[in-house]
């Protein structure tokens, strides 16, 4: 029998499961170009084809080392209890971050009004779905929308995930509506908090990080998805420098690999700063599960169990949590 050393299992807190199905279709283009095929591909989702696939994708993310999700959804209130039905077959762990979409994107996306999409989310609590408060973006939720969310999910004491910071053109067209950037516009319109999760930030100010840290809230990156999109790099440092929470998501779910998202998180904060060891493999750890279950308000998810045989691991006689992190992929997790 192998020897394993157990560790808190991963908490994958941002994930948008169907966009699984888009690897090897989206490649040249920048991120519009991909986002505009994203759109055909969940224009064409089904209550079943959720179920499905999300099924499936939910049993790599679990041999891949996660044990927990937040999925970020916007199919639907039919597709968000077929997702919830596929982490339950799968056996993850599971949150819905159920999204908000005032404007933008398709018409199954979208509300007509707060009132709507909080009547959707009380209808899947009481299916005893756990949840959490989802404004998808500045550019999907004006600004009334964005203080009445920020008002309900303090009442409830609910998680509230958002992306920000992505990109240029979102930080551009938010300057150009409000006149001030997205993290700037969440803080004036009470959307962040210590049950904020920021996704993203890539792009964020100074004067954006000191809110984020001033509100004791998270940022969730997904390096190996704001790669393959060339969004840019996380602030690992600057994020760092000022105690902000940090917590990965597969987002896309181009890759699905715990270990593989902390160690390009280390990357990104060894490449920008010219030093080594800026992300300690137990801090990077400590990101990868503990981080992800506050961000999405689990006391308890599952354990993963590392194979000490594996021939990743085989004559190593140092820190075993650093050759985790920097020698290993997934595969090394029973």
């Amino acid at each position: 029998m192998a020897e394993l050393l157990p560790l808190p299992g991963f908490v994958n807190a941002h994930s948008h499961t169907f966009q699984r199905a888009l690897r090897g279709r989206t490649e040249g283009g920048d991120f519009w170009a991909w986002r505009d095929t994203m759109l055909a591909e969940a224009e064409r989702q089904t209550v079943d084809s959720v179920r499905s696939g999300y099924a499936a994708t939910y049993g790599e993310m679990l041999a891949a080392g996660y044990t927990a999700v937040g999925e970020f959804h916007y199919l639907g209130l039919g597709e968000a209890r077929a997702a919830a039905a596929a982490a339950q077959e799968a056996g993850i762990e599971f949150v819905l971050l159920y999204a908000a979409y005032g404007r933008g994107g398709i018409d199954r996306f979208r509300q007509e009004s707060v009132a709507e999409y909080l009547h959707g989310l009380e209808e899947l609590r009481a299916d005893g779905i756990a949840v959490g408060l989802a404004p998808h973006s500045v550019r999907a939720c004006p600004a009334d929308w964005l203080e009445e969310l920020g008002r309900y999910a303090e009442q409830e004491r609910l998680p509230l995930h958002v992306h920000a910071d992505e990109q240029p053109r979102e930080i551009e067209e938010c300057l150009a509506e409000h006149g001030i950037r997205p993290i700037e516009l969440l803080a004036r319109t009470g959307c962040l908090g210590p049950r904020t999760t920021v996704v993203h930030a890539t792009h964020a100010s100074d004067a954006e990080l000191d809110l984020l840290c001033e509100a004791d809230a998270r940022v969730c990156v997904c390096p190996t998805t704001e790669a393959n999109l060339g969004d840019g790099f996380a602030p690992a440092e600057r994020l760092c420098e000022r105690g902000i929470g940090i917590c990965i998501g597969s987002d896309s779910n181009v890759r699905l690999d715990p270990l593989e998202e902390l160690r390009e998180l280390e990357g990104i904060a060894r490449r920008s700063s010219g030093r080594r060891n800026v992300l300690s493999a137990e801090r990077l750890l400590c990101y990868g599960a503990d981080e992800g279950a506050g961000a999405l308000g689990l006391e308890s998810w599952a354990d993963v169990a590392v194979n000490l045989e594996h021939r990743s691991l085989r004559g190593v006689e140092g820190d075993v949590f650093s050759a985790l992190v920097w020698a290993c992929g997934a595969d090394v997790f029973v």
